[in-house]
């Protein structure tokens, strides 16, 4: 079997070694907000901040080292249906947060 028909099915294998620094980047992404929230040196605003860099530096992380997403031809479909699963999220989370913020008007309007 050739090296090409081995990765037919377009299938990205990493090294050790990628995996290795993906695996000490997502360990230092999660360790820096929980040592800010545990140490309650930073406000919080600063502290959720630090949360919401350190949450999509962990998600580059892990789509570059684990699921080995790049900018190449063959990761074009890959990365539009991580695009939309991001928007997806996004419409439901902040709809989500909207409904409850409105919900306590929208009940009591009568009153």
């Amino acid at each position: 079997m050739s090296h090409h028909e081995q990765h037919a099915g377009g299938a990205a294998h990493g090294s050790v070694k990628e995996y290795i620094i993906g695996l000490i980047l997502s360990v230092v992404l999660t360790a820096i907000p929980f040592g800010a929230v545990m140490s309650g040196a930073a406000g919080e605003v600063v502290s959720i901040t630090l949360i919401l860099l350190c949450a999509v530096a962990q998600v580059m992380v892990q789509l570059v080292f684990f699921l080995h997403m790049n900018a190449s031809s063959e990761q074009a479909w890959n990365t539009i249906s991580a695009l939309f699963s991001v928007v997806l999220v996004a419409i439901l989370i902040v709809g989500s947060i909207w409904i409850m913020n409105h919900l306590n008007h929208n009940m009591l309007m009568g009153h």
